[in-house]
């Protein structure tokens, strides 16, 4: 290569450089849009907002405020519990681990959601035990508690805050029907448990320490469809042996060496449902479905732990993540940790995928009915708990770019709609202007 030669190409990568840095910064006007939207006399200035907007070709930080601060991601923390579980779950879910020991099948859930609830295919379970007469259920592979640290205890009876367990059933759900002025349930079994109660409550109520119910039938409604179980091993068993037929007994066994492994149910429909519905049960499963794959236990702080130092090492600040839904409140991410992330999950997934499971503005899931365009534009996760609102992804803007951003609201006393207004027109001048 000549002298003339190499002097050249230096020049051209240098040019590319510095092309490339200046069509990665904001203009005078674009940066005092973004300031008088979310700086001094703005809406976000009576509450703690975190922002930071990215440009994913480029890899530069276009505008942040308070990027480093950190904020109770709600909901966004599932984007942590996605990227866990296609890094390690990949394409199936772990339902099960099992041992034949002569006409009895022993086995221990693996964390596998599917079983019965919601329309999600099917394990094939008859495809391990249709030869056994007895199955040997034992949970004593479950290390973390069937509530998240931090969760609020007052929430046990939401459908939303259903409670985890190594192998659920109908995600571990009483689903109730209003009959005239009375509820029906499925399980049918849980009929016998329902008393009525002079107290002005407007639901069935499960009681804090068992599955008994309560309803005022002057007062009650019905609209609560569905309500978290009391959930155990004896109960697992009791209810998988109505469902299959067959003999179901519970015993506290560990388990062994020499077990095998069943993987039952496509990973991406889950995937897809945590993901554009927010459901909290499936994310705390998929977090023990990665423990179970890793570690042979159901151990939500260690799987947590694992994926921190294995994949999370080089995010610009060490998250404190606790649990796979973001219902705890001990969860804190700062906003340029959230787009370390978004960049993460837009290198390993092919762009269209990664659309598929985020919720798109005016189209899918929690976004259906806000950033409506005749062109999407957000394709974002949302986080919302009392006085905590987030919405963290990629906008696509006018001018064909694709950024990444993270917007982080704490501490304010707006309703959480008129939050999300404010974000949106803040996210209408970043499509329209940048």
């Amino acid at each position: 290569m000549t002298k003339f030669l190499q002097i050249r190409i230096i020049t051209i990568f240098l040019f590319l450089i510095v092309f490339q840095q200046a069509q990665a910064q904001l203009t005078r006007d674009q940066y005092i849009q973004l300031e008088n939207a979310l700086g001094e006399g703005s809406f976000f200035s009576g509450h703690l907002t975190g922002f930071m907007l990215y440009d994913l070709d480029s890899q530069r930080v276009l505008y942040e405020k308070n990027s480093q601060i950190n904020f109770i991601p709600a909901s966004t923390t599932k984007l942590f519990t996605l990227f866990a579980a296609l890094a390690i779950l990949q394409d199936s879910t772990q339902t099960l681990r099992y041992l034949p020991a002569g006409d009895t099948l022993k086995i221990w859930g693996a964390g596998d959601p599917s079983w019965k609830y919601l329309s999600f295919r099917q394990p094939d379970f008859e495809k391990i035990w249709k030869n056994y007469r007895v199955i040997q259920f034992s949970d004593a592979n479950q290390v973390s508690p069937a509530f998240g640290y931090g969760w609020q205890w007052d929430d046990y009876y939401y459908d939303y805050s259903a409670e985890r367990s190594p192998l659920p059933i109908a995600g571990n759900l009483l689903e109730v029907k209003k009959v005239g002025n009375r509820p029906e349930v499925l399980p049918s079994r849980f009929q016998k448990s329902i008393r009525t109660t002079t107290l002005p409550i407007k639901e069935l109520e499960r009681d804090f320490h068992s599955n008994t119910f309560s309803y005022n039938p002057s007062t009650f409604v019905g609209r609560e469809k569905y309500i978290p179980l009391l959930t155990s091993g004896n109960l697992t068993a009791e209810l998988a042996q109505e469902i299959t037929g067959k003999k179901w007994i519970y015993k506290k066994e560990p388990l062994p060496p020499n077990h095998k492994v069943f993987r039952g149910a496509p990973l991406v429909p889950l995937l897809q449902e945590m993901m554009l519905e927010s459901d909290n049960f499936i994310a705390e499963q998929m977090l023990w479905m990665v423990s179970d794959r890793i570690f042979k236990t159901l151990d939500t702080e260690r799987a947590i732990e694992f994926i921190k130092k294995t994949y999370f090492f080089d995010l610009p600040d060490q998250p404190k993540w606790v649990d796979g839904s973001g219902l705890s409140r001990h969860n804190l991410f700062t906003p340029r940790s959230m787009v370390g992330l978004i960049e993460k999950l837009y290198r390993i997934l092919p762009e269209a995928q990664l659309y598929q499971l985020l919720p798109t503005g005016g189209k899918t899931g929690t976004l259906k009915n806000s950033f409506q365009a005749a062109q999407p534009y957000v394709f974002a996760k949302t986080g919302t708990i009392s006085n905590h609102y987030s919405l963290v992804g990629i906008i696509k803007t006018n001018r064909g770019k694709t950024y990444a951003f993270a917007f982080m609201n704490s501490n304010y006393l707006h309703s959480a709609s008129a939050v999300r207004r404010e974000v949106e027109k803040v996210m209408i001048q970043v499509r329209d202007f940048f």
